[in-house]
C-alpha cells in the first residue's frame, strides 16, 4: 500500500506554468468526464508513458468524483504538474471550508462506489489532504511514477 504522507511537498501553484494545467469546474457530475478528457490530453502532449497516463487520469477521475459528491462547494479545481519525464502530482482542490476532510468508508462487496480513496492508496507513490491556499477548501494531492 501506498504511504499516505500528512504534509504536501512543493504545491503545483509555485511551479512554472509550462510544467503545470490547471482546469476550474463546477462541481457537477458531467464535469469529472470533463477532467479526465482534459487531464488526457495535456498528459499525452507531454508525451508520458501509457500506463502512467491511464493512472492518472483515473485518480483525477476518483479526486473529482469526491470533490463533486462529498463537498459543499460549486466549482472545484484540478491540476496536474510535470514533476519530472516519468513522475506527475495530481491535485484537486474543493471550496468545502468545513474542514470535514475526506470521507473514509469500508465498502462492502456489492456495494457500487466508496473505492476511490482506495485507488489512490494503491496507485500513489504518495498521497495527502492539506487545507487549499488557492480556495480554503481541501487540496488532495497525489504523486505518480512510472
Amino acid at each position: 500500500m501506498s504511504p499516505h504522507t500528512l504534509s504536501s511537498p512543493q504545491p503545483l501553484d509555485t511551479w512554472s506554468p509550462e510544467r503545470t494545467h490547471w482546469l476550474e469546474l463546477p462541481a457537477h457530475r458531467s464535469s469529472v468526464s470533463l477532467a479526465r478528457r482534459s487531464m488526457s490530453a495535456r498528459l499525452d502532449a507531454w508525451g508520458l508513458p501509457g500506463e502512467l497516463c491511464a493512472d492518472a487520469v483515473l485518480l483525477v477521475s476518483e479526486l473529482a468524483t469526491n470533490a463533486v459528491r462529498h463537498t459543499l462547494g460549486t466549482r472545484f479545481l484540478c491540476g496536474v504538474g510535470l514533476v519530472t519525464d516519468e513522475c506527475l502530482r495530481l491535485e484537486v482542490h474543493d471550496h468545502d471550508r468545513t474542514g470535514r476532510g475526506l470521507p473514509r468508508c469500508e465498502p462492502g462487496p456489492d456495494d457500487e462506489g466508496g473505492r476511490g480513496l482506495l485507488l489512490v492508496e494503491q496507485l500513489a507513490e504518495a498521497w495527502g489532504v492539506d487545507r487549499s491556499r488557492l480556495t480554503g477548501g481541501n487540496a488532495v494531492w497525489v504523486t505518480l511514477t512510472a
